[in-house]
């Protein structure tokens, strides 16, 4: 075949091909194929802040949080909930039983998006001391009528400070001692309303805590708002 005929026919091929690619399509196109399924979404992780403290944390957090305010302020003490939100830490927000002295009623406004800590009942003291509470420690917690799982923390070292007139005699120096108690952590709360429900009892000190929150799950109110 000569050069000039090889030619003629690649030139030929390459009309062909762009009458080919240009011209209108009148035919109806196909369907475009179904996408695939997609896969059921995951359970979001709950948050760390909450979910990998361990026991020293989790007690040492709290204590100094309810230990952390003069009587007349203690969100421990209260009988409302009008101290719920005094002191509270900026990754996890703690929630109070009582010292005993009968049922409490509590209206609470939680931010969205925090995990919430709390006790059914706890005490420090020495070791011995919290081997003897637990042998007697027993509670429940329910959100919405739902029952919630409690965790068993024994004796665990911690460091109590406290302010002069703190509801539980810890010194502003700090202290060391032991801790134990039933504890639950939630993930963060759907917004809206929530009834928390939080009962506990010993009888080695002998306490009866029973406490009912209303809760309400907000964002932040603004700062600065004229």
């Amino acid at each position: 075949m000569t050069s000039r005929r090889r030619t003629a026919l690649s030139l030929g091929a390459l009309l062909l091909a762009t009458a080919c690619t240009s011209a209108p399509d009148h035919s109806t196109a196909a369907p475009p194929a179904p996408a695939p399924a997609e896969e059921p979404a995951e359970s979001p992780v709950p948050p760390l802040a909450v979910r990998s403290l361990t026991s020293a944390e989790m007690q040492y957090g709290w204590w100094n949080w309810a230990a952390g305010s003069p009587a007349d302020r203690s969100p421990v003490l209260d009988r409302s909930g009008r101290w719920c939100a005094q002191r509270q830490h900026e990754n996890i927000w703690y929630l109070a039983g009582t010292t005993g002295g009968g049922a409490v009623e509590r209206t609470c406004t939680v931010p969205v998006g925090l995990p919430v800590l709390f006790p059914l009942v706890t005490r420090f003291g020495e070791a011995p001391d919290c081997e003897t509470f637990m042998d007697t420690a027993e509670g429940s917690a329910t959100l919405d009528g739902a029952p919630l799982a409690a965790e068993t923390l024994g004796a665990t070292r911690i460091k109590l400070f406290g302010p002069a007139d703190n509801p539980f005699g810890a010194e502003p120096t700090g202290e060391n001692t032991w801790s134990c108690g039933l504890w639950v952590r939630m993930d963060p709360l759907a917004p809206g309303s929530h009834e928390l429900a939080i009962r506990g009892e010993a009888s080695d000190p002998a306490i009866t805590v029973a406490v009912d929150y209303h809760l309400r799950v907000a964002a932040p109110a603004p700062t600065g708002a004229v």
